[in-house]
């Protein structure tokens, strides 16, 4: 009954109580030499089933021998050294995280010290102040975890330096009002360089610019501007809209006074020729037969110059003239008759 723990002295040490207390239990199970060696191998069995681990779809199995990079895995069942020997680190891929820049930084101390962390200078020397948010997500969880040691640091600082350089090469009005969209964009693309450029193993999903204003400073100046510029281009589209009123119209009446213009010369032209032609055909015709043209063109004015006049006198004593009967030309009495009607 010695072995029993409960005749342990009281001054005893923990490890000696714990010896006596496994001698005791292993004396109960009469294990003896080949219970340790049981023990022994369940706990070895254990400790190298330790080593089994699982990657799920949206993460990489990243195996460290003794702390050093040995292998990636991807999702699925694998199996490493047990530890101390080897440990796995599981790091979600997929995962987009999101990075806020400017936004930090209140009104009241951007109005106090300047935020000049938050002002660049864009392509026509002017000052704005921007805000954007960054998303991104791993892609090589390898150069993630051990090319960089403040990932969040690195895309802050290297988003804030892409952001500044595009601002600067592009002029203040296409940033504040048509080009964010491609500000955005060029900003992805060269924050994604820089990134590469380090091996940071982070892919930049999309990048959001989110306000750019003036400083608090000078932004009714600002304001003021603007407004004089939407002026002057309201000025000019009511101009331009004039002038593409009246230019058209202008030229439609050029065009048709051209027209009005080559019609006329054309019929001048044709009543000229038709009178050459004419009178052509009568010297024709007079060459041929003198006396006959001749008697035919008086007799043609005649008519034209008679049939005009109110009176027509004949002198009966002419040869051949004693066939014509004279008549009464009814149309002067009828004229003179209110005349002597009168009192």
């Amino acid at each position: 009954m010695t072995d029993s723990p409960a005749f342990v002295p009281a001054d005893a040490s923990p490890i000696r109580r714990l010896r006596q207390r496994v001698g005791y239990q292993m004396a109960v199970m009469d294990l003896g030499g080949r219970g340790l060696l049981l023990i022994g191998g369940l706990l070895l069995l254990a400790w190298l089933s330790s080593g089994i681990y699982k990657v799920q779809p949206d993460e990489q199995g990243i195996v460290l021998r003794f702390g050093r990079w040995q292998q990636t895995a991807e999702s699925g069942l694998h199996y490493h050294l047990p530890f101390p020997i080897e440990t796995v680190l599981l790091p979600k891929i997929t995962q987009v995280n999101q990075l806020q820049l400017g936004s930090s930084i209140s009104v009241q101390s951007a109005a106090s010290n300047g935020a000049r962390d938050k002002q660049m200078l864009t392509g026509d020397e002017n000052i704005v102040e921007a805000d954007c948010t960054v998303f991104w997500r791993i892609k090589d969880a390898r150069l993630y975890l051990f090319k960089i040691s403040d990932p969040e640091r690195s895309v802050k600082l290297a988003a804030e330096s892409a952001l500044r350089e595009v601002i600067g090469r592009t002029p203040i009005q296409s940033v504040m009002s048509d080009k964010r969209a491609q500000i955005a964009d060029e900003t992805r693309d060269l924050l994604q360089q820089l990134l590469d450029r380090e091996q940071a193993g982070i892919l930049v999903t999309q990048v959001q610019l989110q306000r750019v204003d003036p400083p608090p400073q000078v932004i009714d100046a600002f304001n003021d501007v603007q407004r004089a510029r939407a002026d002057q281009e309201r000025s000019r589209n009511e101009a331009e809209a004039y002038a593409n009123d009246v230019i058209p119209r202008a030229r439609g009446d050029a065009s048709r006074i051209t027209q009005e213009a080559e019609a006329y010369q054309a019929q001048v032209g044709n009543l000229a020729e038709g009178e050459a032609k004419r009178f052509l055909s009568v010297y024709n015709s007079y060459v041929q037969s003198k006396d006959v043209t001749a008697w035919r063109l008086y007799m043609e004015s005649m008519d034209e110059v008679l049939k005009k006049a109110s009176k027509v006198i004949i002198d009966s004593s002419g040869k051949g003239m004693s066939g014509v009967v004279p008549y009464m030309p009814l149309s002067e009495p009828a004229k003179a008759a209110p005349k002597e009607a009168r009192p």
